[in-house]
């Protein structure tokens, strides 16, 4: 179901998407922090972080092998490359998926140089034989090379220079214990507030050399969906319109026109999330009702309502998953103003009510 005819933006369309695409990924090199008391929010794992590189310093070894958790822009890269500058060791970055076999692996590994970096991201998506491979390599420095085929087959033990694997993940629960008991410190990154992302926003602003006073700041932080790489490119589109539709400078209200031109409401919803929600309640009632119906209802992909909508609307609290389907909230009756109906059925019992 379309509700404006116009089509439902896909995951590569979404300004509000939080993986990065090529323009994401070059700016973000230019306003990533370069030190640990650089790097906004995140409290508690910087300082756990900081005490784990300090005492590797002192001793004069590599630091432990670290595993970062958590949504997808939230500063895991970033944190990868603190580690090796506050280490003062070259770093390597690759990812899982780029892993398919154990022989990419040590041909990566044999490569490092003592005390580097290897930035290992999406790690939960390397193959089997690399990640059996990875256990001796971080527990022992040592991997052993297969020569050969069949019963002729050799295995050659080789000798890996000390060195300290940063492992990123968006789905930690897919990563077996084996692996996981192997690291020495693991972080879970958690969602910013709004008072971490206007630090974010005034900082990424004086880099851009973009005027922006606090008002502005707020208003872009709070459609940021909790995510500092949501926020940066939220406040890269303002940016433009102040510069086009103003006078340049960044207030609460130009940063609101900006983002409504850009779809883009108070909580973050962009027009996917509110098609989701649109067909739930003027459709459905509410719900409940299955996923693949409501996937059909606005034309989208049952995965892409499930992996790129749901999340979202679910940790605001605008979205119920309920055994019986999906079920709106009273919040998103109320976001979308709405009043919802009386007797809204069995299955939205305890959400509304009696």
């Amino acid at each position: 179901m379309n509700w404006d005819d116009e089509s439902v933006p896909t995951t590569a369309d979404r300004l509000v998407g939080a993986d990065a695409d090529g323009e994401d990924q070059a700016v973000e090199a230019a306003l990533r922090p370069k030190a640990l008391e650089e790097f906004v929010g995140q409290e508690r794992v910087r300082e756990q972080l900081d005490l784990v590189l300090k005492a590797a310093r002192q001793r004069g070894g590599t630091a432990d092998h670290v595993l970062l958790s958590g949504a997808p822009g939230l500063g895991k890269t970033t944190l990868s490359m603190i580690i090796a500058a506050e280490m003062g060791a070259p770093i390597r970055i690759t990812s899982g998926p780029a892993i398919q076999h154990a022989g990419d692996l040590a041909a990566i590994l044999s490569s490092l140089a003592e005390g580097e970096v290897l930035f290992l991201d999406e790690i939960h998506r390397m193959s089997r034989p690399a990640e059996e491979m990875l256990y001796m390599a971080m527990e022992d420095f040592r991997v052993d090379v297969i020569v050969g085929k069949g019963p002729g087959a050799t295995a050659i033990p080789l000798e890996l220079p000390p060195f300290t694997l940063v492992g990123a993940t968006t789905r930690a629960g897919l990563l077996p214990p084996p692996l996981r008991d192997r690291f020495g410190f693991t972080g879970h990154m958690e969602f910013y507030a709004p008072a971490e992302l206007e630090r974010v926003i005034h900082r990424s602003a004086r880099l851009l050399d973009v005027g922006i006073d606090a008002e502005g700041a707020a208003e872009i932080a709070g459609r940021s969906r909790g995510t500092p790489r949501i926020a940066n490119r939220l406040l890269r589109r303002v940016r433009d319109f102040a510069q086009v539709k103003a006078d340049g400078r960044i207030t609460r209200e130009i940063a609101a026109r900006a983002l409504d031109v850009y779809e883009v409401d108070g909580r973050g919803l962009d027009r996917l999330d509110r098609a989701v929600l649109q067909a739930l309640l003027k459709l459905f009632g509410g719900g409940p009702v299955g996923l693949s119906t409501l996937a059909v209802a606005v034309g989208e992909e049952r995965e892409t309502v499930e992996e790129v909508a749901e999340p979202f609307l679910v940790r605001e609290g605008l979205l119920a998953r309920t055994p019986r389907g999906r079920v709106a909230t009273r919040a998103a009756w109320a976001h979308l103003g709405l009043v919802p109906p009386q007797g809204a059925g069995p299955g939205q019992d305890g959400l509304f009510g009696p």
